[in-house]
């Protein structure tokens, strides 16, 4: 399941502060095109689809300029207003057919090991978290997706027995602790039987 977006985009004249807070008020976000190769293009974007679009992990964008082009980028920047959230700007990078390509490859192993951890019983955002990792580092993704039960039953096995080894060692403590303290009882005992026994001889 790749995670294409297609939206609309209109070029941009306006620039400055004053131009970016109307094109908000209208609803819209400003934004910015480059890539390697290719002029820098100012565009706006409708707020609400944007912003939709951003919360799909590795989004891949296909923005319509004025119905005429197409261009297929992905964000590399995002602006936020800090206190209501809102979109200020975003940063859109042009990216190559590998590029896509490894995005699609992304989404659709997520998708996969998401799908598959639920239908076992697991926790999908785990499963999330294991294709993120593999991404990192440059791992076989579908590889990943196919084993992902396996992984992260394995992975619970492992914190699993380390909740016990850390249980085990907690409770080995606290009786060396108790069996301290109660030697410590019985020599301030024995200390206290043996002063009586001095003081009974003294008389």
């Amino acid at each position: 399941m790749s995670q294409d977006v297609r939206i609309s985009a209109d070029e941009r004249e306006d620039f400055g502060k004053g131009a970016a807070r109307r094109y908000r008020r209208e609803g819209l976000v400003p934004a910015v095109m480059y890539g390697s190769g290719s002029k820098l293009r100012h565009i706006t974007l409708p707020g609400h689809e944007l912003d939709l679009a951003l919360r799909i992990p590795r989004v891949v964008l296909e923005v319509s300029i004025s119905g005429k082009e197409e261009i297929v980028v992905a964000p590399s920047d995002v602006q936020r207003d800090v206190i209501r959230d809102h979109l200020l700007h975003v940063d859109l990078l042009l990216l190559s057919d590998a590029e896509v390509a490894e995005r699609h490859a992304f989404a659709d192993a997520l998708a996969r090991a998401e799908a598959t951890a639920e239908e076992a019983g697991l926790d999908p955002l785990q499963a999330s978290s294991v294709i993120e990792e593999a991404a990192a580092n440059g791992e076989d993704l579908a590889d990943v997706a196919d084993r992902i039960v396996e992984i992260l039953e394995e992975r619970a096995r492992v914190m699993a027995e380390a909740a016990a080894a850390a249980a085990a060692a907690e409770a080995a403590a606290a009786e060396a602790a108790a069996a301290a303290e109660a030697l410590e009882g019985d020599e301030a005992a024995e200390g206290a039987d043996a002063a009586e026994g001095d003081e009974a001889d003294e008389e």
